[in-house]
C-alpha cells in the first residue's frame, strides 16, 4: 500500500538523501551528482512505497544539496566508519540512533521554511 506523502514521507525522504550525500562525500570526497540524487531519491521511493509528484520530489532533491553541507559541517560525520551506524543491516536509516533522528529533525525544520 503505498504511503501518504506527507510532511513526515517528506521529512523522511529528505533526511535519506542528506545521509546519502554524506556518505558520498565520506566515499569519493565530493557531493553526489544530481542523476544520483534522482536516482537515490526513486530508491527510497520504491523501498518505501511512496509516489510523490515531480515537482515535489524535485524540491526534496534541491533542498538536500542545501542542506547536505551545513549537516557535515555541524555534525563530525565525515567517514565511512561514522556513517555506518546510522543504517540498519536492511540498509534503512535507524531512527533510533540519536544522531539520525537530529538529522531528520533539521530536514522537518528545513521543509518547514519552504
Amino acid at each position: 500500500m503505498p504511503i501518504v506523502f506527507d510532511d513526515d514521507a517528506r521529512a523522511e525522504m529528505l533526511c535519506y538523501l542528506v545521509v546519502g550525500e554524506l556518505v558520498a562525500m565520506a566515499r569519493t570526497g565530493d557531493w553526489l551528482r544530481t542523476d544520483h540524487l534522482v536516482e537515490l531519491s526513486c530508491i527510497w521511493m520504491h523501498a518505501n512505497g511512496a509516489h510523490p509528484e515531480w515537482r515535489d520530489r524535485i524540491s526534496i532533491v534541491r533542498m538536500a544539496v542545501d542542506l547536505a553541507p551545513d549537516v557535515l559541517a555541524t555534525s563530525g560525520l565525515r567517514t565511512e566508519k561514522a556513517l555506518a551506524p546510522l543504517f540498519t543491516d536492511g540498509g534503512r536509516l535507524d531512527y533510533r540512533v540519536p544522531v539520525v533522528g537530529e538529522i531528520h529533525e533539521r530536514c522537518a525544520a528545513r521543509l518547514q521554511r519552504a
